[in-house]
């Protein structure tokens, strides 16, 4: 009887820079989840601004992915995965400490300015560190070790919003005012108010640089593996390589989407609740804060969960059962009133939980020496968070400027908007249908 033995998602020897590179993960969790809440900050805090503009924060953050994604993919094939990771915390750094002369200037812009900054040097953190763990141990245990690494991200996520609610949103001045009371102030208190605020905005930007100066000396002094690699194809011959692979590029469409689900779901859950307030369905008032971050619980748990079910459940027919089972909680978010609707909201997490690193995982299956381009493809698809939320923002905005100005459908606007994220992982689901097809097709 042969005797086989199963290979350990992360051996002895790598386990050490396996930890370093997953503390990234964390890194780059708490920027996203940092930001999302200051769409709603600089709504209070700028007033005249659109919903539309307010959602401008994420085109901001999310458009670095896009722009930088396949020059990281250069960079790292030129020089190596630990050079990525150190320009990618440079450019982090950079970028957080940008927001000092922002809010001395009080300059939406040039804070559109700082977050495209970070979000360049996280396309480099995110292009480097995903194959990077792919790489560090047995093939057939990779999909599972990038799970097992991601799953860390919602922690960074979870101190993001902490930082967001306690720093931010509850220390503002312009939260104490509704809309009437703020205009009756004069022209001076307004400024005041405005001055203070943006600076408070920039606190956790500040603080999360000096974090990530201190991590970039941690990765410095640590060996980080070097990936055995024979590179001989121009990069021409690399994008037609990867591109010939059939679950590749659809593969990238739906990261793109899912990403624009997962940041419209976390970023309008402040406004879903802003609204069941307003209307007082909930019977009392709720936190968003505190709501996001359960989603961000179950979130995590959902990962922890995926790591499990994809060694008994092909990872593309989990895909496509969760995004069934997330269409379903997005119909619940749109069509079911106060706290039902809200809890169908939070539960989107859970099944949203695995699909990032479960589509990065089959798109870059078997890809070699070529899944550092085919990384950035898919690092680069995180634009999806720069195009669909603002569209979501246009939704909010048809009836003017409050929540619920008008119905579309029976539904309140800022409900209705909901629609978006819905589509999105449906798109997903289709992914995961195509691929199961795929696989049956090959194994015939």
């Amino acid at each position: 009887m042969e005797n086989t033995k199963k290979a350990p998602l992360v051996s002895k020897e790598l386990l050490l820079p396996f930890i370093v590179i997953t503390s990234l993960f964390a890194l780059w969790g708490f920027a996203n989840d940092v930001t999302n809440p200051m769409v709603t900050a600089f709504k209070k805090v700028m007033p005249e601004l659109s919903w539309f503009q307010a959602y401008l924060v994420q085109f901001a953050f999310y458009f670095g992915y896009g722009c930088m994604a396949i020059p990281a993919a250069l960079f790292i094939r030129w020089k190596s995965y630990k050079s990525g990771i150190i320009l990618g915390l440079v450019l982090y750094a950079f970028g957080a400490f940008m927001f000092y002369p922002a809010s001395s200037l009080e300059s939406y812009e040039f804070f559109l300015l700082s977050l495209y900054i970070i979000t360049c040097g996280l396309a480099l953190l995110e292009t480097t560190s995903n194959p990077l763990i792919l790489s560090l141990g047995a093939k057939e245990t990779a999909t599972q070790r990038l799970n097992l690494a991601q799953s860390f991200n919602p922690i960074g996520s979870i101190a993001g919003m902490m930082v967001a609610q306690f720093v931010v949103l509850g220390q503002i001045k312009s939260a104490d005012y509704n809309d009437e009371t703020y205009a009756a102030l004069d022209a001076t208190a307004k400024a005041a108010i405005k001055t203070e605020d943006l600076g408070i905005i920039s606190y956790p930007y500040l603080g999360i640089g000096i974090v990530v100066l201190v991590i970039l000396v941690i990765i410095i002094a640590t060996k980080i593996p070097t990936v055995q690699e024979n590179i001989t194809l121009t990069f021409k011959e690399s994008l037609r390589k990867i591109f010939a692979r059939k679950a590749f590029f659809p593969g990238v469409i739906a990261q793109m989407f899912y990403v624009g689900a997962q940041i419209m779901c976390w970023t309008a859950i402040y406004q879903y609740v802003q609204y069941i307030n307003e209307t007082g369905s909930a019977g009392r008032e709720l936190n968003a804060t505190y709501m996001n971050m359960i989603a961000m619980g179950i979130f995590l748990a959902g990962r922890f969960l995926g790591t499990i079910l994809l060694s008994k459940i092909k990872a593309p027919r989990l895909l496509s059962l969760f995004a069934a089972l997330a269409i379903a909680c997005c119909i619940g978010a749109i069509i079911m009133p106060g706290m039902p609707g809200l809890i169908s909201l939070i539960c989107i997490s859970l099944f949203m939980s695995i699909m990032f690193p479960t589509i990065y995982g089959i798109a870059l299956k078997d890809m070699g020496d070529e899944a550092k381009l085919g990384s950035a493809f898919l690092v680069m698809a995180i634009v999806g968070g720069a195009i669909f939320p603002p569209i979501q923002g246009l939704i909010i905005d048809i009836g003017g400027d409050k929540l619920a100005d008008t119905t579309i459908l029976g539904v309140p606007e800022v409900k209705f908007s909901f629609i978006m994220p819905m589509i999105c992982v449906a798109v997903v689901g289709l992914y995961g249908l195509y691929v199961s097809k795929l696989n049956k097709s090959s194994n015939q």
